[in-house]
């Protein structure tokens, strides 16, 4: 079967791998859609970070390079194990990768023909919502947890920096769940308007606009949470000047180098700098049920459908030196073709 797997930094090719054998508490999906993440691209322009190199195999799993990538997937069932009870072939499913793919050293993850996921992660789509939405549950969890874990409460004024894929999914998520006040910080004009389309009380373009001057105009004396989707020196350093005293600073980014803090700067005004990784199985159950409400705004993120023989040029490529002009772009796999194909299963 097919799969698009890491070698080294700068080289992630379209191999040609055995299909994977499905355990008895796994789940054989056919992979629809796989989203490509911010964490992907990190990997393939300075990898590797979070796989595990070609000296040091992952010390849980023993797997090393190369690695099939690709965590962000929707699929169709065609195979449980047998002691598998809580999911059935044809069914349509996203996946919480929280249990197993690349990150965690797993062989095969979801840009590739088939992946065989312990039963756990699956999480099963409504019937009105699309394949396409499925492969969006996985960078709304990361914001649906991220807003969870800060402290955020009903109410309260923030600020997200950065209007990517997960800072409009902070965005929206806000909103949802009840932000007095939500500014964004964003420089690129296709992601200003998806901001506002989410639910952002304004946008400013940080190198045209005081960021701080208009945060203290709209929630002096700061915001109560300042969430960095960003990860540079400077976003750290404005998230810093808009947090108001006891407020929260929280990071979401993976950093691709060590930034500098002088501490002395939270000490004096206690505040706080926390940060989150992934979601549980509550988050991702929050935003299946996100998706079965507002789909068509969801599905707006999507900026690009690319076919997984075109990965890397149409999509990793394109996310680096034209990322300004996307939110998401997802690999399509098997895509729409497996939506047809279920109702025959």
């Amino acid at each position: 079967m097919r799969a698009l797997r890491f070698h080294g930094k700068g080289d992630v090719r379209l191999d040609d791998i055995p299909i994977p054998q499905c355990g008895p508490r796994e789940v054989r999906l056919k992979v629809a859609y796989c989203g490509i993440c911010g964490t992907d691209v990190h990997e393939y322009l300075d990898g590797p970070i979070l796989l595990p190199s070609h000296d040091e195999p992952n010390k849980f799993t023993g797997a090393g390079l190369p690695l099939t990538m690709g965590h962000e997937m929707s699929g169709i069932v065609t195979e449980v194990g047998g002691d598998v009870k809580s999911v059935t072939v044809g069914q349509r499913v996203c996946v919480n990768p929280a249990t197993g793919c690349e990150h965690q050293g797993r062989p095969d993850c979801g840009f590739a023909d088939e992946i065989c996921v312990d039963a756990i992660a699956i999480k099963p789509l409504a019937d009105h919502v699309s394949l396409k939405l499925g492969a969006m549950a996985e960078p709304l969890a990361v914001a649906s947890h991220m807003v969870r874990v800060s402290g955020f409460q009903k109410g309260q004024n923030v600020v997200v920096l950065g209007a990517g894929p997960i800072g409009c999914a902070l965005t929206l998520l806000l909103k949802e769940v009840g932000a007095k006040c939500i500014l964004v910080s964003e420089m690129a004009e296709s992601r200003t308007v998806q901001a506002k389309a989410c639910g952002a009380t304004r946008v400013v373009h940080p190198m045209r606009d005081d960021v701080l001057a208009v945060t203290l105009d709209m929630m002096a004396p700061g915001a109560d949470v300042v969430f960095d989707a960003c990860g540079i020196q400077s976003t750290l350093n404005t998230a810093l000047d808009c947090t108001k005293p006891g407020g929260t600073i929280f990071n979401v980014a993976i950093h691709e180098k060590p930034l500098q803090i002088d501490m002395n700067r939270i000490t004096l005004s206690e505040k706080r700098i926390l940060a989150g990784n992934a979601y549980t199985n509550d988050d991702f159950d929050t935003v299946v049920r996100l998706l079965e409400r507002r789909g068509p705004e969801i599905e707006s993120f999507i900026t690009a459908v690319v076919p997984l023989e075109q990965a890397v040029s149409g999509g990793f490529e394109e996310l680096v030196h034209h990322k300004a002009r996307h939110s998401k772009i997802l690999i399509e796999v098997g895509g729409e073709l497996r939506e047809r194909v279920s109702s025959s299963l």
